[in-house]
């Protein structure tokens, strides 16, 4: 059992919600934690969001995140000695 000290004023408004409703104030709170954890649960991370664009415009080249510095110092040693 968990018991929740509540400011009068949420108090208040429980109550009133209760009466209008004609349920307990304990039935209201369960059905508000649980719509609090459904939408917690279908929320998506920042990675699920982008996951379907994961890789999807890619360059062919696996190896781009592990030589990358190696990439852009022959691009700029290049430039450098092309002129």
């Amino acid at each position: 059992m968990t018991t929740v000290r509540l400011p009068s004023e949420i108090e208040q408004r429980l109550e009133s919600l209760s009466r209008k409703k004609h349920k307990s104030k304990t039935e209201l709170i369960k059905e508000a934690l649980e719509t609090m954890f459904h939408k917690e649960e279908s929320e998506k991370d920042s990675y699920e969001l982008g996951e379907e664009y994961f890789g999807r415009y890619g360059s062919g080249d696996g190896s781009l995140s592990v030589s990358y510095k190696d990439k852009i110092k022959g691009k700029i040693n290049d430039k450098l000695h092309s002129h």
